[in-house]
């Protein structure tokens, strides 16, 4: 939770990195009466100042206006940004990943790329479920988070998306084993096999290497019996059809 919550404090101090208030839309949002005037800072103030107050679909409105009636100033770009963290901030993780994909298609050089990159992976982790369910989401994750660090590997946001990516490996390690175990309870010893071994080479290091090596040994043990079996009973049939008159 303390890292979420992290997430969307960061988002907003992103947004309000590089503002420039004038005197005017500085009076316009603490006006009265005086309704928002169309200039980029005062839009752009006015979003900022309904993001903070967690009115998120209202920063939004704002940030669109900014964005559709002045394309080409500079607060633009920042409002475009806004509009995804408006979006991951109301939990619209769907809705923020397409927007934040979108921002790196348009402004592929940005300086606040490694954030976006790292939010879209934070779209995903968010979505996680138990180890019982489908991982896609933590896949996707991970890959955001590989991408963030293999690009941008001095940035801060890498190194809290190498944690992530480990907690990811972890989610995944524990998938595997939970439908291995399922498999060696159901007395599917290869089925069971291929999975530990699946944890083994692709999650080593990530805390269930000697549980896996355990259950590797036992489910090894198993086959070995199962197969032994067989082959007498095998031996068996054999023996009795040559006795037959």
């Amino acid at each position: 939770m303390r890292l979420k919550r992290f997430s969307i404090v960061l988002a907003f101090l992103l947004i309000c990195t590089g503002c420039s208030f004038t005197k005017d839309s500085i009076m316009e949002f603490f006006g009265k009466s005086q309704p928002v005037k169309n200039t980029p800072d005062a839009l752009y103030a006015r979003g900022t100042i309904e993001y903070q107050k967690g009115r998120y679909k209202k920063a939004r409105e704002f940030y669109t206006r900014l964005k559709e009636q002045h394309p080409l100033h500079e607060l633009a770009v920042l409002a475009e940004l806004g509009i995804a963290d408006s979006f991951f901030s109301d939990k619209e993780y769907a809705e923020a990943e397409v927007a934040y994909r979108d921002f790196t298609s348009f402004y592929p050089t940005n300086e606040n790329i490694p954030y976006v990159i790292y939010q879209m992976g934070m779209c995903h982790y968010l979505e996680i479920g138990s180890i019982d369910r489908d991982q896609t989401e933590t896949i996707r994750a991970k890959r955001e988070f590989e991408r963030l660090v293999s690009r941008f590997p001095q940035s801060k946001f890498s190194i809290l998306a190498e944690k992530l990516i480990r907690d990811c490996k972890l989610k995944l390690a524990e998938h595997e084993f939970y439908v291995g175990d399922f498999y060696f309870k159901q007395k599917k010893y290869e089925a069971a096999l291929k999975r530990f071994e699946i944890i083994r080479r692709d999650y080593a290091g990530v805390g269930l290497d000697l549980k896996v090596e355990s259950y590797i040994a036992e489910v090894q043990a198993r086959i070995a019996e199962d197969e032994k079996t067989k082959k007498q009973k095998e031996e068996k049939t054999k023996d009795r059809q040559a006795v037959k008159p």
